[in-house]
């Protein structure tokens, strides 16, 4: 499973640097990790809720088990990464999210929805996030915030396509067809190029990250100016600490804002036509920004980068308590899409940059834990409080402040000593 169709001879001595082709294949992968999107979950909500006769609360509470599954499965699935690659990972994870999206077009009970849906969304939250950074950050060294920022860009893309892929399937046919589409969609773009082309690492061909020229060999291997930290060594330095609680205080605002924008939106008189086109506007957002922060020069130093993304959630956040007309929801959405995406693209850069790529799915599977329990304990803390005070207001001060303590959390969270 680890050999890629292409001949291990044929790959150095083509035109072109490898890594390219990676990047390709993440993409792809990507594109087809949004099976598993609430984004794309929310276009089968009220044709499901309205046959089947569930609650939204049920609907949505898949989506918290499948987060949780995925933080007790990450930890484990880090060292298989590191061992093995990317490969297979991303293969399983296209796979079983493939066949899962079509078996929901069978579905006939909250129960078996629940089964399905949580496969797919186990794999969003864990396996795909794993692969498709562990394979860039092995390929790329020097570019890796470029081509981090290309990799999240195509999960963008997912974000817009499957939704409308749903959504065209279902005007003539139903839900079922819908699910089927996805299905079909995720299998087709996601698993042919990831089984036939990845490679785990470039060392593997005669290759070294970036396509530069190999610096020195040491029995066997390239030394490369880079850290090279354990998962050991790595839980023992405050860097790994501080940036797993920028992680902690970040990614709640980022879910819990989210999924709410659109009722908070018309709750303060907006049409739904326009708080739908805040919310897109504010995806579009997300992907420039995903594509921006990777252009940044590298005199802006990581963890300048994540304040910065810190910095414009909690701007953005506040700047959504006084909306009360479009312009000032495109104003806020204008901030926190930007904040959303330096977010995306940053926070997988920072792993690497500084521990390194050999232990990365290690390392990463712990910080992953906390980022997906945070980006579930979101959405509950808006939900919750809603609830309670009748409106969002409470919600959105809770999320500035935590959004504006990742900022000081960020600024403190410095590259460790390399090991």
């Amino acid at each position: 499973m680890n050999a890629p169709a292409l001949p291990r001879w044929l790959i150095p001595r083509l035109p072109f640097f490898y890594g390219w082709v990676i990047l390709a294949c993440a993409c792809c992968a990507g594109l087809s990790r949004q099976g598993g999107a609430v984004a794309t979950l929310s276009v089968f909500v009220e044709p499901m809720t309205s046959e089947f006769g569930w609650s939204r609360t049920a609907i949505s509470g898949a989506v918290s088990l499948g987060g949780i599954l995925a933080a007790i499965a990450t930890p484990m699935l880090g060292r298989f990464l590191d061992r093995e690659g990317a490969r297979i990972v991303l293969c399983a994870a296209v796979l079983t999210t493939g066949l899962a999206d079509m078996a929901l077009s069978l579905t006939f009970s909250l129960p078996m929805f629940y089964l399905l849906f949580c496969v797919a969304r186990l794999n969003f939250a864990g396996p795909f996030d794993l692969g498709i950074y562990g394979a860039v950050n092995n390929w790329f060294v020097a570019r890796r915030s470029f081509a981090s920022s290309i990799a999240t860009v195509g999960q963008m893309s997912g974000l817009v396509a499957l939704p409308m892929i749903a959504s065209l399937a279902m005007v003539s046919s139903g839900w079922r067809a819908g699910w089927l589409a996805i299905g079909v969609t995720v299998l087709t773009v996601g698993f042919v190029p990831v089984f036939l082309l990845m490679v785990r690492r470039p060392e593997d061909v005669g290759l070294v990250p970036d396509g530069g020229p190999i610096a020195t060999i040491d029995r066997g291997r390239i030394a490369l100016p880079e850290p090279s930290f354990s998962r050991a060594q790595a839980l023992r330095t405050r860097s790994f600490w501080l940036l797993s609680l920028f992680t902690l205080l970040a990614y709640p605002v980022q879910a819990g804002v989210s999924l709410h924008q659109a009722p908070l939106l018309i709750e303060r008189g907006l049409s739904p036509t326009v708080a739908a086109s805040i919310v897109s506007y504010c995806s579009l957002m997300s992907g420039i920004a995903s594509f921006g922060f990777g252009l940044l020069p590298k005199r802006v130093t990581t963890h300048w980068k994540l304040a910065l993304a810190g910095l414009s959630l909690c701007m953005g956040t506040l700047l959504f308590g006084p909306v009360h007309g479009a312009a000032a929801g495109y104003l806020a959405a204008t901030f926190f899409g930007l904040g959303i995406g330096g977010l995306l693209v940053i926070v997988p850069i920072a792993w690497a940059d500084y521990f390194g790529r050999g232990s990365y799915g290690a390392i990463r599977g712990i910080a992953l834990t906390v980022q997906v329990l945070a980006q579930a304990a979101g959405p509950l803390l808006s939900g919750v409080l809603r609830d309670a005070t009748g409106d969002y207001d409470t919600a959105l001060i809770c999320f500035a402040v935590l959004a504006g303590l990742s900022v000081l959390v960020a600024l403190l969270a410095t590259p460790p000593e390399r090991a």
